[in-house]
């Protein structure tokens, strides 16, 4: 079910792997262009039309009613509440660390420099429906735009055949306190989020997962709107020696294949007997798992059990992969992890499994997939705020500075710069304040 693969013969086999992040195929795209252009032009008619059209369902409103949102969460199961609510503890008591102050220096003069922390205005929320409904991804988006202080957060699920989103989704949106949420899902609802309808507002940015039109929806509104990624299939490597359980190795690999018949779970590791002991235990258990015909065909495409000669062998392999998710099941994971250049985020130890970060320890689980991980890093707090630059200057510096700004103007053949300083020089005046002068911290 697993591919055993020798590190020598592993370039068919990661090409693979490899080659499987989140593309689109032209069918795709133009659909999904038919559907921004429907929603832009015609709004609330065209949703109402496409969720009609795609879920067999026409929500008898878009927003739902806040009595909605009560009655959901009033008939949450009170121990699964309690484990939410703690789950949600934990991820906002993470989150709060990540939190940034403004900062404003005296650079001499009366000058004032500085940075301004200011969180999004409004953040859409898309919280896929159906089988795949994820309230576990509800807190993970939900929580840090919070704790960044955005001042409103629009929710977009598709409805059922009640023509409401999932009850859980709605039930932990009103335990977060979320107001603002609506039965529409779909590459139509981000197309609402990204252009605005009269019932949903438009967003300054788009965050969370979707199927493959709600991915491509995402990167074509990028720009009008600022989206979090494009996410691709989910993914799972493990780091093992020696020293690991087999049978755990097994069982974290298929918490991931479980996910998507594209989704990649791969082994690493220098000893071969533990290579093949995790091949077994995961043929022993798969038959037992719900998702059985999705996982057998995401181990068969995507799946494999990588044999290096040396841990730095295995180390490259892992620094190659760049995964998503990188399990360290070895002696000294924290020697380990400190070869370990590429990866979304990092389980340490045989108990670190890979589901405790998906739902409870506090770290997000957003994270870059296909790769990604060279460059871009989980979702966090700073995703749900802008930084401005603050610049108060002063007469004295800029009769010390001007001629040298007017110099670097003219240079790049940008005369109107230059003239904008020039002409402060000559009346021998910095403008603004009548002293000439910023006050030299900012104001409260």
């Amino acid at each position: 079910m697993m591919t055993l693969v020798d590190y020598r013969d592993r370039h068919a086999r990661l090409q693979a792997i490899l080659g499987r992040g989140a593309s689109f195929s032209p069918e795709i795209d133009a659909a999904v262009r038919r559907i921004l252009d429907d929603v832009q032009a015609r709004g609330d008619e065209a949703v109402l039309d496409l969720t009609e059209r795609f879920d067999g369902v026409r929500p008898p409103a878009l927003r739902v009613p806040a009595s909605a949102l009560a009655d959901a969460a009033a008939a949450m199961d009170p121990e699964l509440r309690a484990i939410i609510a703690e789950a949600a503890a934990n991820i906002r008591r993470f989150h709060e660390r990540q939190r940034q102050n403004s900062w404003f220096m005296d650079d001499g003069d009366g000058v004032v420099l500085g940075q301004r922390v200011v969180p999004l205005e409004r953040v859409g929320l898309y919280v896929p429906g159906g089988t795949a409904f994820y309230p576990s991804s509800l807190l993970m988006n939900a929580i840090p735009a919070q704790v960044a202080g955005v001042p409103a957060i629009h929710l977009v699920s598709p409805p059922g055949p009640d023509g409401l989103p999932n009850r859980l989704v709605l039930a932990t949106a009103h335990f977060l306190g979320l107001e603002h949420v609506y039965a529409a899902g779909g590459a139509q609802a981000v197309a609402a989020l990204a252009f605005g309808t009269a019932t949903i507002p438009r967003v300054d940015k788009i965050v969370g997962p979707g199927n493959a039109y709600v991915a491509a929806a995402k990167k074509l509104v990028y720009g009008p709107v600022d989206i979090d990624s494009v996410a691709g299939p989910s993914e799972i490597v493990v780091l093992a020696d020696e020293t690991a359980d087999a049978e755990f190795v097994a069982a974290d690999l298929l918490s991931q294949a479980e996910h998507d018949v594209r989704a990649s779970a791969i082994l690493v590791t220098p000893h071969r007997p533990l290579a093949e002991a995790v091949r077994r235990h995961v043929a022993a258990l798969v038959p037992r798992l719900e998702r059985r015909a999705i996982l057998e065909q995401a181990l068969r495409d995507y799946g494999a059990c990588i044999v290096t000669d040396t841990m730095d062998e295995a180390l490259a392999m892992v620094n190659d992969l760049a995964p998503e998710h990188l399990e360290l099941i070895v002696r000294d994971p924290w020697q380990t992890m400190s070869g370990i250049k590429h990866a979304g985020a990092i389980f340490l130890g045989p108990y670190a499994s890979e589901p405790v970060g998906d739902y409870f320890a506090g770290p997000n689980h957003v994270l870059p997939t296909g790769g990604t991980a060279r460059y871009a890093s989980a979702l966090s707090v700073d995703d749900f705020i802008r930084k401005q630059s603050i610049i108060g200057y002063t007469r004295a510096r800029l009769m010390q500075t001007g001629a040298r700004i007017v110099r670097f103007a003219e240079a790049e053949g940008l005369t109107a710069h230059a003239l904008a300083v020039q002409v402060r020089l000559d009346r021998g005046e910095a403008g603004g304040d009548p002293s000439g002068r910023t006050p030299a911290a900012p104001p409260g």
